[in-house]
């Protein structure tokens, strides 16, 4: 399988570079490595059938303050933007975690990476089907939240980055497929629990490594589920 290294656009072109003094050359490469922290948010009141009643369950956002404390061990001195997605089950994920880091914190509201159907998914499962159209409105979406968020570093940044993104199930197994150059429609057979925490890093020559999909053992056994 080939990799695209210039995916995301921000490989410097050659023959351009060619005619740049060094000091312009440099304004033009990137040398940063980013880091990605994708957060599910907690369990929420499945049985719900409208967005803003999706809220979280109590072990929900018992599952959030665990993963506050797991946040603020592994970065929370080094983050430099904590993004959280707009659906309520997100917020109220997000705002608890919020709770455990520092209140300087740079902080920002995405309807980008609200939940939605990325792309119909191959195999086609049996439970869940949406009609071609919420494929066609949401795929787009979070097609350009992969855009907006996961790309190497812009060759202004100078240190290395640790962002955290809390959103939601299928925005994280498409930006984990797209990320990998892996076929997108094989989003939905990763599985990702409640308030886990999946880890990419995009490296200044484009090349991306998965540092971690879905870690979950910050959360006692009894704490961990999958809706």
């Amino acid at each position: 399988m080939l990799w695209d290294d210039n995916w995301d656009f921000m490989k410097p072109d050659k023959e351009a570079m060619k005619n740049l003094s060094d000091d312009e050359k440099a304004g033009q490469i990137s040398t940063a490595v980013r880091n990605i922290y994708l957060v599910r948010h907690g369990q929420y009141e499945i049985a719900e059938t409208e967005p803003q009643k999706r809220i979280l369950t109590e072990l929900g956002r018992q599952q959030a303050e665990v993963t506050g404390e797991r946040i603020k061990d592994l970065i929370g001195d080094k983050i430099t933007h904590f993004y959280i997605s707009t659906y309520p089950r997100a917020m109220e994920t997000g705002h608890i975690i919020l709770k455990h880091l520092d209140s300087d914190i740079p902080v920002d509201y995405s309807e980008l990476v609200r939940e939605g159907a990325p792309i119909a998914p191959i195999p086609e499962p049996e439970y869940w089907k949406p009609e071609p159209w919420e494929f066609h409105r949401d795929g787009a979406r979070i097609e350009a939240a992969f855009r907006n968020f996961i790309h190497r570093a812009h060759p202004a940044q100078t240190d290395e980055s640790f962002d955290v993104v809390v959103c939601h199930g299928n925005v994280i197994r498409y930006f984990v497929c797209r990320a990998l150059q892996n076929d997108p429609a094989g989003w939905l057979r990763l599985s990702l629990a409640n308030c886990s925490i999946t880890h990419l890093v995009v490296k200044p020559n484009g090349n991306v490594t998965l540092r971690g999909l879905g870690e979950k053992g910050h959360l006692p056994p009894d704490m961990v589920t999958y809706n």
